[in-house]
């Protein structure tokens, strides 16, 4: 460890020990003392307290500006006064009803409307949606194998927990990748149905397709890999899965519990112009409460009308969570308001930039609508492998600085990526930029007394 890194992991134990206090109870009862493991990290997570806008508070009344967002689900920021309104309301009419209610078909024409899709239903996370997704090509195509992407996140079902963060050599040829299972208990014959092909290299894809003709049933993807930060589509990948897709009578499938609000207006199929068979939506759509979408073609989705799939759920459409979609859909994810989010990113990016150049940082800046990550490469990645070569130490050192003096620059963990929400401002930003040309210098320097020696290989 850097000492660098030692000294703002102090600063961090001093400015926190409330976090600490409340982490060490935690342990007694939860496992890793965390109610999901992505919120886990070393020395202790921070614990928040209460949160608005832009901003939260920790336990010991440190403020900080928020581009975790929980992991992306926030673009509406914190208590968005159009969300809450329509929350609050629905808490005195009934918060479940297990019955049909008129805000169904509301919420279904915004996302029918604004995505490529005929018909949707609804779910709670971008776990079951994309499990959901991954049946209904199944059944669409009588076919039983899914390709999907090495260093790919989907969700935490059994054909989505498959070479999520596999390591060498397990992961194999780069050509054709082996199948990995995310961890224990993903049984044998879910790994056997789930191929692996590389992002941005359409050969393995054909390769796949050739030695399983006739098996599989689709493609997943993110269109933007965003497990390793943020990883582009090349020119002509996305068209070229959908050419793939379609020659081999596959379908396509978007993931976009992530991409859909946060690249603008219509997601990623408006953004980089090529249409999905099915579209899985999720996080900032719900505005901060649970709410997640599928949807196709009435063709495909007419499989569940003739009870040929079974889709079903208790807390589906929940009406305030839907309440809350509606006033999402409605008053947050607005052309205006994508516009304002598109200026902070391009301050943010070109100052990132800026600095970046001006300290001689090896490392350049992913971005895309409100979702960027500073990427400490020499060159921009292509793929997972490329990003395992992180150096993560110096990766937490940016960090920690950061957080040290008032910036959550992303959630931790190096394969995470910024948000910008609607309520983040010009001062915010400029906040966030002064805390990076800060830490940026010592970055530099860490990064370049590195060279020559072999980066710890990312993982967690």
């Amino acid at each position: 460890m850097y000492p660098e890194l030692e000294k703002e992991i102090a600063t961090y134990e001093r400015r926190t020990p409330k976090s600490a206090e409340a982490h060490k109870k935690n342990l007694k009862r939860i496992p890793l003392g965390v109610a999901s493991n992505y919120r886990a990290y070393d020395p202790y997570p921070i614990f928040v307290k209460d949160a608005g806008g832009s901003k939260f508070r920790d336990l010991d009344g440190n403020e900080y500006i928020d581009h975790n967002l929980t992991f992306g689900a926030l673009m509406a920021g914190h208590c968005h006064p159009a969300v809450m309104k329509a929350a609050e309301k629905r808490l005195s009419t009934g918060t479940m009803f297990g019955m049909p209610h008129d805000m169904e078909w509301e919420l279904a024409e915004e996302v029918c409307t604004r995505f490529p899709v005929e018909m949707c239903r609804f779910g709670n996370s971008g776990t079951e949606v994309t499990m959901h997704a991954v049946r209904m090509a199944r059944a669409a195509t009588g076919r039983d194998k899914i390709l999907k992407f090495e260093g790919a996140y989907h969700g935490l079902h059994d054909a989505a927990l498959v070479s999520v963060k596999p390591h060498a050599p397990e992961f194999g040829d780069i050509n054709a990748p082996t199948s990995v299972p995310g961890g224990l208990g993903v049984p044998k014959a879910s790994i056997d149905n789930v191929t692996i092909a590389t992002f941005n290299d359409l050969n393995s894809v054909e390769h796949r397709f050739k030695q399983f003709s006739g098996q599989i049933a689709a493609i997943i993807l993110e269109p933007i890999l965003m497990n390793v930060g943020l990883c582009m589509p090349e020119p002509g990948f996305l068209q070229g899965l959908r050419d793939i897709a379609d020659k081999n009578g596959a379908l396509l499938i978007f993931d976009e519990v992530k991409t859909g609000a946060k690249l603008g207006w219509a997601g990623a199929s408006e953004y980089f112009g090529v249409k999905p068979d099915m579209i899985c939506l999720a996080k900032s759509i719900g505005g901060g409460l649970p709410l997640a979408a599928f949807g196709a073609s009435r063709a495909v989705m007419d499989l569940i009308s003739q009870h040929k799939v079974f889709h079903g759920g208790t807390y589906n459409t929940n009406p305030v969570s839907m309440a809350a979609g509606l006033a999402t859909f409605r008053h947050v994810l607005t052309r205006e308001n994508y516009a304002h989010v598109d200026k902070l990113s391009k301050k943010l990016t070109e100052g990132y930039r800026k600095i970046v150049a001006k300290t001689g940082i090896q490392g350049y800046i992913a971005s895309a609508g409100a979702n960027g990550a500073l990427m400490l490469f020499p060159k921009e990645i292509r793929n997972y492998r490329d990003w395992t070569t992180i150096d993560t130490d110096l990766w937490r050192y940016y960090w920690f600085a950061m957080v040290n003096r008032g910036v959550m620059a992303q959630p931790y963990w190096w394969d995470e990526q910024w948000t910008i929400s609607v309520q983040h401002t010009d001062a915010d930003i400029d906040k966030h930029l002064a805390a990076f040309d800060d830490v940026a210098p010592t970055l530099a320097k860490v990064q370049q007394e590195r060279v020559g020696k072999e980066p710890v290989m990312a993982g967690h």
